[in-house]
């Protein structure tokens, strides 16, 4: 119930676990698989399928075109991004524009992104979007934010117009 996991499904069948930050983040950095972190639960992260890595590439190469001449940093689906509320997730895309800024010296969970891309299913249950969104649009480094469908044509674009409105567009 609200539980945010991969915008393309959570790992069945494995509850999430209890952790401290700290904790998660000594075991997530010795794993090979990806588990995001949500009001003390470990939550396991499932696969990516063949749209959705096509789906992420290309937008990463959309906004890479887009950027030439700014000081700006892509990171795609392995960056660590902690947000306001304590949640670390894995978005597939995250932009900083200016200078990153990570947790600690391990520079693997950045703090300050300036535009976030998740792509999702529509197996991901509305409200697990909604929750993920919702910190997203919380952080008050985000500039900008945008769901993509995997499985539809549908972007949903979130633009900052100020710190309590953002645009919002189908």
């Amino acid at each position: 119930q609200g539980v945010p996991g991969r915008m393309n499904g959570n790992v069945p069948n494995q509850p999430p676990k209890k952790s401290s930050v700290d904790d998660y983040l000594t075991s997530e950095r010795q794993s090979v698989s990806k588990n995001e972190f949500f009001h003390g639960k470990v939550i396991g992260l499932s696969g990516s399928n063949r749209w959705h890595n096509v789906i992420v590439s290309n937008v990463a190469i959309g906004i890479g075109s887009r950027l030439h001449g700014h000081k700006c940093e892509i990171y795609i689906s392995n960056i660590r991004v902690k947000l306001d509320n304590n949640f670390i997730c894995y978005p597939d895309i995250a932009v900083v524009n200016g200078e990153p800024e990570f947790t600690d010296r391990n520079l693997d969970v950045l703090v300050n992104p300036t535009f976030l891309v998740d792509v999702f299913s529509t197996e991901v249950n509305s409200s697990a979007k909604t929750t993920k969104l919702e910190s997203f649009l919380a952080m008050s480094s985000i500039r900008e934010c945008l769901l993509i469908k995997e499985d539809e044509m549908r972007v949903e674009h979130y633009a900052k117009q100020n710190a309590k409105q953002w645009l919002y567009k189908i």
